[in-house]
């Protein structure tokens, strides 16, 4: 029998918490996929880069509101079990409230497991694969590339712009900038129209002319009508790999360079201000330890009963209080600095708040101090 109800504990804990983290992680996801299309769109992409780019960063939304989740998951289900009288059912066949919380740890650290795993692993992939898109992909909507009145410089080594945009679709006055480390070419056409060409679309220039400046030999050329193909264009956009997608254990080299004090040529690692590195570092291997800690918050309600005077203040309190854990657990990652003391300490906190919370709830249940 005890094992029935803790496989009924188990599967009611996850159920609640996939359902409410798949929720929530989808809401946010709709909004960021919105801004994503601003971006995708002026950046000329087409919409399989788009629907790409968005499915990749699903992951790191999911390790954003894990904690919360996690929290607000195992808190209401003990609720539930205390407002329907299920705690009782469990105590009555010989489930010890102590072997109960220690079961709650045990799960916490396999829920820490697979938020490290994430952190360390899946993200930093899931990013780096979504950048590498944006950056390889073709740019073939190529109308988002114009505005009129603005200068874009969106593709690498193109500078695009259009004074208006008539009812027609055609760009008038249109000023067109293409350069290289060796070259450049101007452009200038009284009319651009974008136009279908076997399966791709150009942008075709009227009446104009071409300054060519190439290894300081310049020639110019007037035509009356001229393809502009940008098919081969690379975006500017993120050409080096940020640090949210470096390797856990090239990041783990670095700090190991800095204290070594050696020479190592490693991507994004500045041995003299190496504080972003340990800001990651922390947020992959030391944040995910307070999510034990806000399931054993969270495990307080088994001691609070319905009949106990007070019992929505104290349901309250403890609310208040994974919250406020949760807040810390954020920011703390801005406290990380190159100081090896004050990194200590901020390493320390979530396992010091995990054992004293830990005593104190089997002090509490051991001497039965909180009356059910």
């Amino acid at each position: 029998m005890k094992k029935i109800i803790f496989q009924k504990i188990l599967l009611d804990c996850l159920i609640f918490f996939l359902i409410a983290i798949l929720g929530i992680s989808s809401i946010i996801w709709v909004f960021q996929a919105v801004n994503f299309l601003d971006i995708i769109i002026e950046d000329g992409r087409n919409y399989n880069v788009y629907i790409l780019y968005t499915l990749l960063s699903f992951p790191k939304i999911i390790t954003k509101v894990l904690p919360f989740c996690i929290f607000f998951s195992f808190s209401y289900i003990f609720i539930k079990y205390e407002m329907n009288n299920e705690l009782i059912i469990f105590w009555n066949h010989g489930i010890e409230k102590i072997t109960l919380v220690n079961f709650f740890l045990i799960l916490s650290f396999l829920i820490l497991f697979f938020q490290t795993m994430m952190l360390t692993i899946v993200v930093p992939k899931s990013e780096e694969i979504a950048r590498s898109e944006i950056r390889t992909s073709s740019v073939d909507y190529f109308e988002g590339l114009i505005k009129p009145q603005k200068f874009n410089d969106t593709v690498k080594g193109l500078t695009v712009y259009a004074e208006e945009k008539n009812s027609r679709g055609e760009f008038i006055n249109i000023y067109i900038k293409k350069s290289s480390s060796k070259a450049f070419q101007i452009t200038f056409a009284k009319k651009g129209v974008f136009e279908l060409k076997g399966d791709r679309k150009i942008l075709v220039l009227y009446d104009g002319q071409t300054l060519n400046n190439k290894d300081g030999k310049i020639t110019n050329f007037k035509f009356s009508k001229s393809d502009f193909g940008l098919e081969n264009m690379v975006s500017h956009v993120v050409v080096h790999r940020k640090m949210k997608e470096q390797s856990t254990i090239g990041l783990i080299r670095c700090v190991k360079s800095v204290y070594e004090k050696i020479e190592r040529k490693i991507l994004n690692c500045n041995r003299n201000n190496p504080r972003n590195v340990y800001q990651e570092l922390f947020k992959r291997l030391i944040a995910p330890f307070y999510l034990p800690l806000l399931i054993l918050i969270a495990s307080i309600n088994l001691l609070i009963s319905k009949e106990k005077v007070g019992y929505l203040r104290y349901r309250l309190l403890v609310f208040l209080f994974g919250l406020l854990v949760i807040v810390i657990s954020e920011s703390s990652l801005g406290l990380v600095d190159k100081d090896f003391i004050v990194n200590i300490f901020l390493i320390s906190v979530p396992i010091i708040l995990l054992i004293m919370t830990y005593i104190v709830l089997i002090y509490k249940l051991k001497f039965n101090l909180v009356k059910n």
